[in-house]
């Protein structure tokens, strides 16, 4: 079992801006832990400001292994102006759209992290088009539409190598706790026969590859 994050990993975790809460952070990270000894990357679909990066590289970093984080870093559908989780202080005023990335990159300095994480900047489907080897963990926290949750989930999904964990938050089951993208996505995963889940934490769930296939 995961000892959990370090102290001062856990306090960067809780001081950094984000959505994620503690319980289903302690959960990440174990599963990260888990799937970084199989020696691969981990990968993050969903940076926003870094929140859960912080856990995955903590992890990554004691088994030698890296993150790489995938967003475009404008924000997704619920965090553009007029929506519940729009956020001004993260608009480039230049330029008048959301941009992420310079909290996202304050944040690994902050928690002394930045070597340890691979920052790609562009829109999950086409990186995932020119990614071309396996990863120990994909950990899906991207769009909440169907559109992107499925492009995320089939664009990734086939990288996860044997044994490794696939990890889709925002998983409601009830669609009054939130939409139903991920959910969708999660029984899609379990369908097919090549994942069976290990762990639920809330809404953050946890499948291991053990078939071929998505």
């Amino acid at each position: 079992m995961s000892p959990g994050p370090k102290p001062e990993t856990r306090a960067a975790f809780e001081a950094a801006k984000g959505f994620m809460p503690l319980d289903e952070g302690l959960a990440l990270h174990a599963a990260a832990t888990d799937a970084a000894a199989l020696g691969l990357p981990l990968l993050e679909v969903g940076t926003y400001c870094g929140r859960s990066t912080i856990l995955l590289a903590d992890a990554a970093r004691e088994a030698g292994t890296v993150v790489v984080t995938v967003d475009h870093h404008r924000g997704s559908e619920e965090q553009q102006p007029g929506w519940e989780y729009h956020d001004t202080s993260v608009v480039d005023p230049e330029v008048g759209r959301m941009d992420t990335l310079p909290t996202f990159r304050r944040t690994l300095h902050r928690a002394g992290l930045e070597d340890d994480v691979i920052a790609v900047v562009g829109r999950s489907p086409r990186v995932a088009a020119v990614w071309g080897r396996p990863l120990g963990l994909v950990f899906i926290d991207g769009g909440h539409t169907d559109e992107h949750a499925t492009a995320d989930y089939e664009g990734w999904a086939p990288h996860v190598a044997p044994e490794g964990l696939l990890v889709i938050h925002d998983v409601f089951a009830d669609p009054a706790d939130g939409g139903q993208a991920p959910y969708r996505v999660y029984r899609r995963a379990l369908a097919s026969g090549a994942f069976t889940e290990v762990s639920v934490t809330r809404s953050l769930h946890v499948l291991r590859r053990t078939g071929a296939g998505i």
